[in-house]
């Protein structure tokens, strides 16, 4: 089995398989395509931007579509999305007439990558000039294209003058789409009319006892925040991209769309999952608690799984987990038939065989402990901070590097151009999470859900709800559960400064209880409820827009899909895919992991639930949040095939037989009427225009005529 992941997060761990980007992922890149290149220091500008998953989405889907529309125009085999169309109601015109397409294909490929590198620079160099990492940033793109012999000087527009103004021409227009797509990006992408229902929370004092509404988001009051990529923001960061239903899509359609009212001012909602799980609503589950109770104690109780001192060993290759086939319960009342409420994880058969060596998968056995804390990290922003949408173009990037990996478009077919498949896998997973970032946050800015630090802590203030004769009953509180929730009584050493009678969970003891996070963990242990922490450093916490429903289970279970459909199949390159994390060199915030292992997965799927689950470990999101995530994924993926095939469908015309238009194996009647259906047609996208001088003319009835009858076998 070779690794689908080279570059790891430690040193000196390196395969000819890239993982990350970084530098030597850069180095491996240039024998790849131009398409490649670009998307490896894009990846490493989104690491040096602030983290935000919704505005990194959008960078990855534009800047895709600018290297596919680039490419498309002169390749000739697959329709431009956005260059030469009115797309989104904003209209690109292309005088394709003026247009100088080379006719030797080596020259064509040529003008391709000078549009496609042009294009994509000024579209990067506008949305990264204001990064933190500006000055990183724009150097790179600055040399890569010096290294691709382009200048970057060359300002002209009129594509009369050839493929570098071509590409000038469609990043502008990408800039100006961008300016008014409902983004806001001219005022920073800042909301507009979001307002935030609760009062900021105060983590350093006890409980929640401001909160207004239980069901709604609130502000966390941090005196210096940083972001998962290390950047410093305000005290109390905003809700980040409240309001980004407006923003407009690739696939979703006006048909899965649906407008609210919420204090006199529209909301669009995509592909609406109903409303979460509300406080003091629902039917008991279990006799524990509602919903909403059950789901926030779960995370509370998973958080005593956050070191390997508990004993726990787990067996965590695909042989034992993954396969799970489904994506969870059919509604929020049966959650504890999906998750396993005191022990951790989802139901997972595992895999019986690897389907390319035909033998069982090796077991992998490590402390719950560990893997559950990697888990957290792991999926977070990416090993490198690349947001969550570019850490799935990181696994893409790293699958077809793969030995065993073909470009055949969906596993079909003869395989395709390596520059051509690249950029039709990146238009594809770009459309999907730009898709899934509109529609998950769609739901974040209408339904405004509550995350589990500020649930937990308050429920934990009210008292517990399992003993209405005992000490701090509310009929809202935490429910008691032995050995992991229970009352502080006299003689606790937790009793001390009046808290007999509260509320203590066994858990993750939070960010003061390490002493260097170089050398020291906070453990488990017994704290005051009140008290509880998510598995986060002080000066991040929780990410700063609400809960529901989860964007990694919305993004994660979408690139899943898009990657098993465009590969043909749900399985990793090699039957395996997997990442090495060294012992105390992987996390972040704590030392750990207490020994070396790999992180192993057999299916794409088998990847996103982890990622799902890493979420609920890492105090970030109750289970609530996460299948209708998962949901939302399969439907967004589903919506993006339907959406691409429009560009790529009936398009692959063998070099050898260009003229049989309708792959019959002939050239006949069909693909003779196909030219004069089109005869006196002008443009870039033109099947009919056999010898490429974008108008269907007589020279091209001529061309099917010469070949009238030929066979293609």
């Amino acid at each position: 089995m070779v690794p689908i992941f080279g570059l790891n997060a430690q040193p000196n761990n390196f395969s000819p398989t890239v993982y990350g980007s970084s530098v030597q992922a850069r180095q491996a890149a240039v024998e790849e395509t131009v398409a490649r290149q670009w998307n490896e220091v894009l990846l490493e500008a989104i690491r040096g931007d602030f983290a935000r998953p919704t505005v990194h989405a959008r960078n990855l889907f534009h800047s895709s579509m600018a290297m596919y529309d680039a490419f498309a125009v002169y390749d000739g085999q697959d329709l431009p999305v956005f260059l030469g169309t009115t797309w989104r109601g904003f209209e690109c015109p292309l005088d394709t007439a003026v247009l100088d397409i080379p006719e030797d294909p080596i020259l064509r490929r040529q003008a391709a990558e000078t549009a496609l590198s042009h294009a994509v620079y000024r579209l990067l160099t506008h949305r990264f000039l204001n990064s933190p990492g500006a000055a990183e940033s724009l150097a790179a793109f600055d040399a890569l294209m010096a290294e691709l012999g382009h200048d970057i000087l060359y300002l002209s527009e009129d594509i009369a003058e050839g493929p570098a103004a071509l590409g000038n021409y469609l990043g502008a227009q990408l800039i100006q789409f961008g300016l008014q797509d409902g983004s806001n990006e001219h005022l920073d992408f800042a909301n507009v009319n979001y307002e935030p229902i609760n009062p900021d929370l105060d983590l350093a004092a006890p409980g929640n006892p401001n909160l207004i509404d239980p069901n709604a988001w609130q502000p966390l009051a941090i005196p210096v925040f940083v972001d998962q990529s290390g950047n410093v923001l305000s005290e109390t960061p905003d809700f980040q991209g409240a309001e980004w239903g407006n923003v407009l899509p690739f696939a979703l359609a006006d048909s899965v769309e649906t407008t609210f009212q919420r204090n006199g001012v529209d909301w669009s909602l995509f592909l609406d999952c109903g409303a979460p799980p509300y406080f003091g609503e629902g039917e008991d589950i279990g006799g524990i608690a509602d919903p909403y109770a059950w789901g926030f104690t779960m995370v509370a109780l998973w958080s005593a799984h956050l070191h390997p001192a508990d004993g726990v060993m787990m067996d965590i290759s695909p042989g034992s987990q993954g396969n799970l086939g489904t994506t969870g319960p059919d509604g929020f009342a049966q959650m504890d038939t999906f998750y396993d409420w005191l022990e951790g994880g989802t139901p997972s058969p595992g895999h019986a065989l690897n389907p390319v060596t035909e033998a069982p998968y090796a077991a992998n056995v490590v402390p719950r402990g560990d893997y559950s804390r990697v888990l957290a990290e792991f999926w977070a922003d990416g090993p490198e901070s690349e947001t969550p949408p570019g850490h799935w173009f990181v696994l893409l990037n790293g699958v077809m590097e793969h030995p065993d990996f073909t470009t055949a478009w969906m596993g079909e077919g003869p395989p395709l151009d390596p520059l051509r498949y690249t950029l039709r896998a990146y238009l594809t997973l770009g459309g999907a999470m730009h898709d899934a970032a509109i529609a998950a946050w769609s739901h974040k800015g209408l339904y405004d859900y509550i995350r589990p630090v500020s649930a937990i802590r308050y429920m934990a203030s009210l008292g517990q709800r399992s003993d209405s004769t005992g000490a701090s009953y509310h009929p809202n509180g935490l429910p008691l559960v032995p050995g992991r929730i229970e009352l502080v009584a006299a003689g606790d050493p937790l009793a001390a400064g009046g808290n007999e009678g509260k509320i203590k969970v066994l858990a993750w003891q939070g960010p003061d209880a390490i002493l260097s996070p170089i050398w020291d963990e906070a453990e488990v242990g017994w704290i005051l409820a009140e008290n509880w922490w998510p598995y986060q450093r002080p000066s991040f916490v929780t990410p700063p827009f609400a809960g529901y429903v989860s964007g990694h289970s919305t993004f994660s279970r979408a690139a899943a899909e898009i990657l098993t459909s465009i590969t043909g199949t749900p399985f990793f390159p090699g039957g395996m895919g997997e990442f090495s994390v060294i012992e105390n060199q992987f996390l972040v915030f704590e030392d750990g992991p207490s020994q070396s292992f790999s992180l192993q997965w057999a299916t794409y799927q088998d990847a996103s639930d982890q990622c799902s689950l890493s979420r609920i470990w890492g105090g970030i999101h109750p289970p609530a949040d996460d299948f209708p995530g998962r949901l939302l994924g399969i439907e967004i993926a589903g919506l993006t095939m339907t959406k691409v095939s429009e560009y790529f469908a009936g398009l692959d015309i063998p070099a050898s037989c260009p003229l049989d238009f309708d792959g019959d194996g002939l050239v006949g009647s069909t693909d003779l009427l196909e030219v004069l259906s089109d005869f006196g047609s002008s443009g870039s996208d033109l099947v009919a225009d056999i010898d490429g001088d974008g108008t269907v003319g007589v020279n091209d009835i001529l061309e099917i005529l010469a070949g009238y009858g030929d066979s293609c076998d």
